[in-house]
């Protein structure tokens, strides 16, 4: 961490009394790297948004499933397919018992009820304990992401098939990097994270990608989509529902399934997030959206007699959005606050010091990344001002 920047918003957070996550946030001021371009944020943005706190799960053992995080979308807790319909319509047919759902063969596929889209996805599978078939045969079924894309599900511990259709397999388009199974019977754990492809006019905008864990090993590492996948022929790229459900399928094998349940993920900026590498168009709009809620937040700090919180809450503003109205407002306060100063018996003034200086590294900061110009006059007269008085000289 650079001191000299640390002590520049310790000492501006701190001196000003800002304590609570109301306004003014607490956290870097005049510290990392403005936005740009292509980031509304900048560099340890206090005014970004905090992560949502989610209480972590617990990992699955073979004797039990694990608990899901606090956010989880639970599509299957083994009690009932209340959240689940058969691929047909009408009520799901398969087996519930145990705590685990199993394959009704030729019962047929089952689906979520839920549609949606992004997810991280976790679910646990196990093929038959007794080994019956080789190659596709073998505890085959099937997790349809969308109800479109296919991730393989398949008995291949010590079993030879076509490479793209083992475990873990984009189906029929990319075969997984290893095969880390667990013996037959026993339960192997997905966690996969889906991004769909999104299109706009015919256009790709970001072709979308798969990554999955099998028992904790990579095996698809942030894969492009080139469409579902299939068996026999080529799928293509193109463009995916926003939603869709969940499938599983009924391939003639009794494979059983346990702890199913998903996490929405946030939108990439190609459908309007802002983290991330953003548009310039797309930038702009977010940071004048922030300027302007920042600008909201320093009117509730006006107070004739304290100008300051007021002042750096209207310079921090700058960062996002230059602003004409702004900028004479912030040439006004900082002339209320120096004449403030100026009032001040000499015992008073001497405690001002490292808040006046600290005032001086905001303008600093402003004008080194080009924000305000290096002859601002309140830049320069809060310069002067530290100069008069004899602040600018390092203590012996």
């Amino acid at each position: 961490m650079r001191t000299c920047a640390a002590k520049l918003w310790v000492g501006l957070v701190l001196g000003l009394g800002w304590t609570s996550w109301a306004v003014p946030p607490p956290g870097p001021v005049f510290y990392g790297d403005p936005p740009d371009d292509h980031h509304p944020w900048a560099v340890h943005d206090r005014n970004r948004p905090q992560p949502k706190v989610v209480v972590p799960g617990t990992f699955s053992s073979q004797e039990a499933p694990g608990r899901p995080p606090s956010d989880a979308i639970v599509l299957f807790d083994g009690t009932d397919l209340s959240k689940w319909e058969s691929a047909k319509g009408g009520p799901a047919p398969w087996i519930v018992t145990n705590g685990v759902m199993q394959v009704a063969p030729g019962k047929g596929s089952i689906r979520t009820k839920e549609r949606f889209g992004d997810c991280q996805l976790h679910i646990e599978w196990a093929a038959p304990a007794k080994v019956e078939g080789s190659g596709q045969g073998r505890g085959n079924s099937g997790v349809f992401l969308m109800d479109l894309l296919e991730i393989q599900v398949l008995d291949s511990y010590n079993n030879y098939t076509y490479a793209d259709g083992h475990a873990g397999a984009y189906y029929g388009i990319n075969p997984p990097m290893a095969l880390p199974l667990n013996p037959p019977g026993q339960f192997q754990v997905y966690d996969i994270v889906f991004r769909r492809p999104i299109y706009k006019g015919g256009q790709v905008l970001d072709p979308g990608y798969v990554t999955v864990f099998l028992n904790g090993v990579l095996v698809q590492d942030h894969t492009p989509l080139e469409g579902p996948g299939g068996h026999m022929h080529r799928s293509r790229p193109g463009p995916f529902p926003e939603k869709g459900p969940l499938s599983l399928q009924d391939h003639g094998n009794p494979t059983r399934f346990r702890n199913i349940w998903y996490r929405p993920l946030p939108p990439r900026p190609a459908e309007g997030g802002t983290d991330g590498y953003l548009t310039t168009e797309a930038t702009m709009a977010k940071r004048k959206e922030i300027a302007a809620s920042i600008r909201e937040d320093a009117a509730t700090l006006r107070d004739p007699a304290h100008p300051l919180p007021e002042l750096l809450r209207l310079m921090e503003s700058l960062i996002y959005e230059k602003d004409d109205a702004t900028m004479q407002r912030v040439e006004r306060l900082a002339g209320q606050y120096l004449d403030s100063l100026k009032a001040l018996p000499a015992d008073r003034l001497s405690a001002k010091r490292d808040e006046v200086r600290n005032l001086n590294e905001a303008f600093n900061y402003l004008a080194r990344f080009k924000i305000v110009p290096t002859d601002f006059s309140p830049k320069v007269a809060v310069a002067q001002f530290i100069r008069d008085q004899g602040w600018d000289k390092k203590k012996k």
